[in-house]
């Protein structure tokens, strides 16, 4: 059974890091797509970031530029996400996702992709 899950969530202050890890079973991410979205409440799932499959191309939504880093661990299955210098506006559910090979590219669209994680909760608050 493929199955994506997130991990590394927790209550920071503004200006801390963290960092979310998003771990695969059932399944190599080798050959996937990984995306990064958010959904804070009342709000719509947005885009945070990607990475390629072999790590040479990733992304940012605009408002976490300079502050996240994501990268990816081939030999352990698993992609991440550091989050530095956080902001109470970055509080929402974080979910990782998976896309297989296709000829589209809507890498931070979230309906592009085929699976999801369960989400793991970051609350940044002093």
């Amino acid at each position: 059974q493929l199955q994506l899950v997130e991990s590394g969530g927790g209550l920071v202050q503004p200006g801390g890091s963290l960092r979310l890890s998003c771990a695969a079973s059932g399944f190599s991410l080798d050959y996937y797509v990984i995306g990064w979205f958010r959904q804070a409440p009342g709000k719509e799932r947005e885009g945070v970031s990607y990475i390629s499959s072999g790590g040479g191309s990733k992304d940012y939504t605009d408002s976490v530029k300079g502050r996240f880093t994501i990268s990816r661990d081939n030999a352990k299955n698993t992609v991440y996400l550091q989050m530095n210098s956080l902001k109470p506006e970055d509080t929402a559910v974080y979910y990782c996702a998976a896309k297989g090979s296709g000829d589209s590219w809507y890498p931070l669209w979230p309906e592009w992709y085929d699976y999801w994680g369960q989400g793991t909760q970051v609350t940044v608050s002093s």
